[in-house]
């Protein structure tokens, strides 16, 4: 099989079933202190670092800080925590800027990201600050944020028009509704009085606000792969995704094989693994999107998304280039950590934890294995 091809993704089961669960160590409340001071916090098992920075009104960047945390995903069943003092729960999601403003790039920073924050497009974006098809930034340049929704006086941000609706299935996240349909974050949780988590459940009915027609894409993904065909739904998705991606400009792949490289070598992952990977998924093509929907050129599923958000401590968005390297990585590392071979960790990011457990490894997994070793030689 072609390393340029997209494979299936059935990552997502890798959450479940495996002891990788068990590194999202989680805080409870110890209530120490009182309000407007630190308190300590003792770590049970059941919420990640995540949710209690959010309940507390600080950031897991704080916290982490605060308690000299080398790795946020990595705190154990009865640690103490200091937590610092809480920030006004607004400030953990930026206001949308006026149309006009500037905003300066932080660290981690994607131009869909900081489209989606300001209730603008990634195109919008692009255009206002003349960048290239590949929509590079740095941190610390300061962009002008180009059609962002402003305030009315003594209205607040008045929501979109709604374009129809759509009911939330199994693996969908707002980020992942809004480019399929057209839209933004900011957008989708206005017109639905989302909280600054934008949760949502399956079956939920979510208003499209100023978005696209819901009707089917262009067909630029097929519904079968290796033998596989996928659901009507989810090859939809794919198509939403991979039209999206080419509408906006990707890095090179050059430049994202050194993203992979980088992100690996900072995250405590072999490069060579790392970069092996993503050539077999999606030979570094960041436009490369499966009938499975798996998104990128880590190739990762939507659902597995939200496992790499939870390991790394804030949201990811798979259509960016960094945000997806960041969340293939991410799995990639809890598996060499929870595997008990470097073989198994391979067939289990292909075939998930969870399958490789039960039924080993598949006959298609047995060759991505060995491919992906070969490959890891290149990249020494």
């Amino acid at each position: 099989m072609s390393a340029l091809t997209p494979r299936p993704r059935t990552v997502a089961r890798a959450a479940t079933g495996t002891g990788a669960t068990l590194a999202l160590a989680t805080v409870a409340l110890a209530a120490t202190g009182t309000a407007g001071h630190a308190a300590d916090y003792t770590v049970r098992q059941g919420d990640t670092l995540t949710s209690i920075a959010k309940r507390s009104g600080t950031t897991v960047a704080r916290i982490a800080a605060d308690n000299t945390l080398a790795d946020p995903s990595r705190v154990r069943v009865g640690q103490v925590l200091r937590l610092p003092d809480a920030a006004p729960a607004a400030s953990a999601t930026p206001a949308p800027a006026p149309a006009g403003t500037s905003y300066a790039v932080r660290s981690g920073d994607t131009v869909s990201a900081i489209a989606a924050r300001h209730g603008t497009t990634v195109a919008a974006v692009v255009a206002a600050n003349g960048l290239d098809a590949r929509a590079f930034i740095r941190a610390g340049q300061s962009l002008t944020i180009p059609g962002a929704a402003a305030a009315r006086p003594g209205t607040g941000t008045a929501p979109a028009a709604s374009t129809g609706t759509y009911t939330v299935r199994s693996g969908d996240t707002v980020s992942a509704i809004a480019a399929r349909h057209g839209t933004t974050v900011a957008a989708v949780v206005a017109a639905n009085g989302l909280d600054a988590r934008a949760s949502i459940r399956v079956g939920q009915d979510i208003a499209l606000p100023g978005g696209t027609s819901a009707a089917t894409p262009t067909q630029l993904v097929g519904d079968t792969f290796a033998g596989r065909t996928y659901a009507p739904q989810v090859v939809d998705a794919a198509n939403r995704n991979k039209a999206t991606l080419l509408a906006a400009g990707v890095p090179s792949r050059a430049d994202m094989q050194a993203k992979v490289a980088a992100t690996a070598r900072a995250m405590g992952v072999d490069p060579a693994l790392a970069q092996a990977v993503a050539h077999q998924e999606s030979g570094f093509d960041h436009t490369a999107v499966s009938p499975a929907n798996a998104i990128g050129t880590m190739q990762v599923i939507p659902s597995s998304g939200e496992w790499a958000s939870q390991l790394v401590g804030r949201q990811l968005d798979l259509l960016g280039p960094d945000d997806n390297v960041v969340a293939g990585v991410a799995i990639l590392r809890s598996l060499v950590r929870t595997s008990p071979d470097l073989p198994t960790a391979i067939a289990s990011y292909y075939q998930g934890a969870g399958s490789v457990k039960r039924n080993g490894m598949y006959a298609d997994t047995r060759r991505y294995v060995a491919n992906v070793q070969t490959l890891m030689t290149r990249f020494r």
